[in-house]
C-alpha cells in the first residue's frame, strides 16, 4: 500500500473522505482479495480508480483486476489523473449518475461490520479489454460486477 497519495488521488479523496459523497463510507487503498483499489465502498459495492501514467500498457493486467473486483459484485469506475485534475465537478457528477443507477441498498445490514452484501447489474468490461461492446461516457468508464 502507498503512504503518499498522487495529487488527482488526493483531490478526489478530499471529496470522498468521511462520507461527504452522498453519505457512502469509501475507504482508501482498500484491500479486496489480492488487488487493493484506489477508492472503495461497500455499500453501494463501488470501486473508483485514478488511472496515471503507470496504467499505460498494463491493460491485460487491468482488466484481469477488474474482472475480479466485478465477481466481487463491485461496480468499477475509472476516471483518468487528468479527468480529476481538470474537471473534479464533473467526476462527482458522473459519479453520482452512476450511485443513481445502482440498485438501493438493501434494508437490512449484515453482521459483517460493513453492510449487507448484493451485487451490481452486469456490464461488460472496458472497450479494447473485450469484444463486447461498452457504454461510454465522456466522464470515466464504468465497469459493473457481474452476478453469480
Amino acid at each position: 500500500m502507498r503512504k503518499e497519495m498522487p495529487e488527482p488521488e488526493m483531490r478526489l479523496w478530499l471529496e470522498l473522505r468521511a462520507s461527504r459523497f452522498r453519505g457512502i463510507k469509501f475507504r482508501r487503498q482498500k484491500v479486496i482479495g489480492k488487488y487493493i483499489a484506489d477508492f472503495a465502498a461497500n455499500e453501494p459495492k463501488l470501486v473508483i480508480e485514478v488511472d496515471g501514467d503507470t496504467h499505460a500498457g498494463r491493460e491485460s493486467y487491468d482488466a484481469l483486476r477488474t474482472r475480479y473486483l466485478q465477481e466481487q459484485g463491485y461496480t468499477v469506475i475509472r476516471f483518468s489523473n487528468a479527468e480529476v485534475m481538470g474537471n473534479l465537478d464533473g467526476v462527482l457528477e458522473r459519479l453520482g449518475h452512476i450511485v443513481d443507477e445502482m440498485p438501493s441498498r438493501p434494508s437490512t445490514a449484515s453482521h459483517e461490520g460493513e453492510g449487507a452484501k448484493y451485487s451490481a447489474p452486469s456490464l461488460c468490461p472496458l472497450q479494447g479489454r473485450d469484444t463486447q461492446p461498452c457504454e461510454q461516457s465522456e466522464l470515466g468508464e464504468v465497469e459493473r460486477g457481474r452476478r453469480p
